[in-house]
């Protein structure tokens, strides 16, 4: 058991006060009762004046600095709101507050910086063992894509994507889809303590030409060399096709959590994702683990 809580030591959720964050506190919370993790709430106010255009664009000293107002405002707004979030949900689990490394049991603390959240997320993230983030839905503002983005593809460590949609923190269903690439492999890696502790395990092998489908024994042996008992099946067809698929195996299996790697079509264009992964980013109604 220990080795499992060891592998999740710290967990970080990025705070902004939004309904989003908030479906993303109670699942990252969970995840560190059941683990014995410790969570850093991370909450980065903008700062107003990168809310300005550049000058030269015929805006007035008082135009600016009404702009600069109600950023602040709004700003402080959702601050409180990220605040008082953090602080119901430590007195719910009676969460210890200290920012020093403690032996055991759930701690958490609150970090507050002012910057870009991006930009903070990717620094602060890689040292973390697991990264708690939302997936946009339909009212998320440009925000939350580049602070999945940054989480996904800037820190090199596993993310936990929560659905924008209320959802359960269990992982007792799992899916892992698994194309052979590294990035399927990471994923699967920093998988292992909660496929570990899973009641069923269902691996996905997606036949996309690169890996055969008949390679889906060797994930079963791999898995089972750590204690996980999963059967395997084989999905095909073009990305569109797959990510369909995917979702189907979600539905009967009654997976509450799918594991996968995360891929862009570009290096230099990292907002462009692979075909899969945008489906699955776009789609699916419960919590994906992903690695890149």
């Amino acid at each position: 058991m220990k080795d499992l809580i060891l592998m999740f030591r710290t967990i970080l959720i990025p705070a902004d006060g939004t309904p989003d964050f908030q479906r993303c506190l109670k699942i990252g919370f969970e995840w560190a009762q059941r683990l014995e993790s410790h969570v850093k709430v991370l909450h980065v106010r903008p700062d107003p004046k990168d809310t300005v255009p550049l000058l030269g664009e015929g805006m007035s000293v008082a135009m600016i600095e009404d702009m600069m107002d109600i950023a602040l405002k709004e700003g402080n707004a959702r601050s409180a709101a990220a605040r008082l979030a953090f602080d119901n949900i430590v007195t719910e689990l009676g969460a210890s507050i200290t920012d020093s490394p403690v032996s055991k049991g759930l701690s958490t603390h609150w970090f507050e910086t002012v910057g870009r959240e991006d930009d903070t997320i990717s620094a602060h993230g890689r040292l973390a063992d697991l990264i708690v983030v939302a997936r946009p839905g339909a009212e998320s503002d440009v925000s939350t894509n580049l602070n999945l983005n940054a989480a996904i593809f800037d820190t090199g460590r596993p993310v936990l994507v929560v659905p924008p949609i209320e959802c359960s923190g269990t992982a007792d269903k799992i899916v892992v889809s698994w194309n052979g690439s590294a990035q399927s492999a990471r994923a699967v890696a920093f998988a292992l303590p909660i496929l570990k502790r899973a009641e069923s395990v269902t691996a996905l092998t997606v036949d996309s030409g690169n890996i055969l489908g008949q390679r889906a024994p060797e994930l079963e042996t791999y898995l089972r060399w750590h204690g996980v008992d999963a059967k395997t099946q084989t999905i095909s067809g073009s990305p569109s096709a797959v990510g369909a698929k995917l979702m189907d195996a979600l539905m009967s299996e009654n997976a509450d959590l799918l594991v996968m790697g995360a891929y862009t079509h570009s290096r230099m264009r990292r907002l462009i994702l692979g075909g899969v992964t945008r489906y699955i980013l776009e789609e699916s109604s419960v919590k994906v683990l992903m690695a890149h």
